[in-house]
């Protein structure tokens, strides 16, 4: 017998056990091929549902966030509402006043000033107010007119309207005079 006769124990078979070996071996494969198919099919399933859970999640996260960016957009200054409420009190107090004194008024006026000067404060809103001399910065402050002035040029003279910026943005400029060259 040769070596090639020893590796392949039906190469002495009948062609019937030949065909019966080899539908055997095709029948296993086809059982395992099978297995396999059912396997994969229940993976697949799997996937499919963790796919559409996670979309589902994904969708409820989305919208919930849409919900609290409207809920901050709609009650946003909510705290900054609250901060004025005290100024408001005030001038409602002041006008029930009948026959007030110019003092009284004077002194009433300068009290709910210094109420809202700490509402704007706490609520992170500041005063841009450069003092005379300091250097004029175009980010803060917005020139009205060049005036000649004893001190150097390019330098805050006096100001026309305060300015004022929240957190780090500018939401007006101070309106300043600046000394000409």
């Amino acid at each position: 017998m040769s070596e090639n006769n020893k590796l392949n124990p039906l190469h002495d078979a009948a062609p019937e056990e030949i065909e019966a070996a080899m539908a055997a071996n095709a029948s296993d494969e086809v059982e395992r091929l099978k297995a396999e198919l059912e396997e994969l099919k229940a993976k697949s399933s799997e996937l499919a549902d963790q796919y559409l859970r996670a979309k589902a999640e994904a969708e409820n996260v989305r919208r919930r966030a849409d919900d609290d960016v409207s809920k901050a957009r709609k009650f946003g200054i909510e705290s900054f509402a609250e901060s004025l409420l005290p100024v408001c009190d005030s001038l409602d107090a002041a006008l029930g006043i009948q026959n007030a004194t110019p003092e009284q008024l004077r002194e009433g006026a300068d009290a709910t000033l210094r109420q809202l000067t700490q509402a704007l404060e706490r609520n992170k809103v500041i005063a841009i107010n450069p003092a005379a001399g300091e250097k004029f910065d175009p980010h803060y402050h917005q020139a009205i007119s060049m005036v000649p002035a004893e001190q150097p040029a390019n330098t805050v003279v006096s100001v026309l309207q305060k300015g004022y910026m929240i957190a780090d943005r500018i939401l007006r400029p101070a309106l300043v005079t600046v000394a000409q060259s």
